[in-house]
């Protein structure tokens, strides 16, 4: 599988953030293209999944805005293809449904977040910002919690000897557990945290990311470090007994 082009870390602060808008409505993507170049971002457009695939090897965007719902290589798939490629593209994914269900697919296949249709403008532009804020360079720590190592220098984290490879994403989580650690973390204050924004009390997005985080730090069978309190929160500790 082909590799997207790596978008420099630095690419909000030296030159504009480079925006794929792919809808399979021409209205929308006309739109959406005039609104943010006037925001000052790079925008070019895709019609379906088969051109988004082909505009993000061309184009190498720092964030894709992806309509779940086309003809052809629907958007999920084209989520997984682009994540697959790149784990630290950010990626917002469109849908007009908003069961828990839907979005959770879309999210089960690497979306950052998700937004329902239809939505404003600001709502729109305010997540971009959010989203492209992660990608922004920070003092480098190495934290270490248990036999957990995260280095904010590489964005890599091990447990033990073992490598564990993460998404934007998943890195901005951990990094926020590993920031307090044996502290109570209310889902509110994570998401607002990690995504800069409060989900509204909908916190589908959070939990399906603290559930990849589980998996991949647990994937050799690892005790758990990452725990729920129910009607409280997360906390990262070791388990006990």
């Amino acid at each position: 599988m082909a590799t997207l082009p790596a978008a420099p870390a630095t690419a909000t602060l030296t030159r504009p953030a480079r925006v794929l808008v792919v809808d399979d409505d021409e209205n929308v993507t006309n739109m959406l293209r005039r609104a943010l170049s006037f925001d000052g971002y790079a925008v070019t457009t895709a019609r379906d999944g088969d051109d988004a695939l082909k505009k993000a090897l061309e184009y190498g965007p720092d964030l894709v805005v992806l309509d779940i719902m086309m003809p052809g290589i629907d958007g999920v798939e084209v989520c997984r293809r682009l994540r697959a490629g790149d784990p630290h593209l950010a990626i917002l994914m469109l849908t007009a449904r908003d069961a828990a269900a839907d979005q959770v697919v879309g999210l089960d296949a690497g979306a950052d977040d998700y937004l329902v249709k239809p939505f404003t403008l600001d709502v729109l532009t305010a997540r971009i910002r959010a989203l492209l804020r992660r990608k922004e360079p920070t003092d480098v720590e190495i934290l270490h919690f248990a036999d957990l190592v995260l280095d904010t220098g590489t964005r890599s984290a091990r447990r033990g000897a073992r490598e564990i490879a993460l998404t934007t994403t998943e890195y901005d989580l951990l990094l926020q557990f590993l920031r307090h650690p044996r502290q109570v973390l209310e889902k509110e204050q994570l998401t607002e945290k990690v995504w800069g924004y409060d989900f509204g009390g909908n916190y589908n997005v959070l939990e399906v990311y603290v559930r990849y985080l589980r998996q991949k730090l647990e994937a050799a069978g690892e005790p758990r470090l990452i725990h729920t309190l129910r009607g409280a929160g997360y906390v990262l500790r070791e388990a006990s007994g």
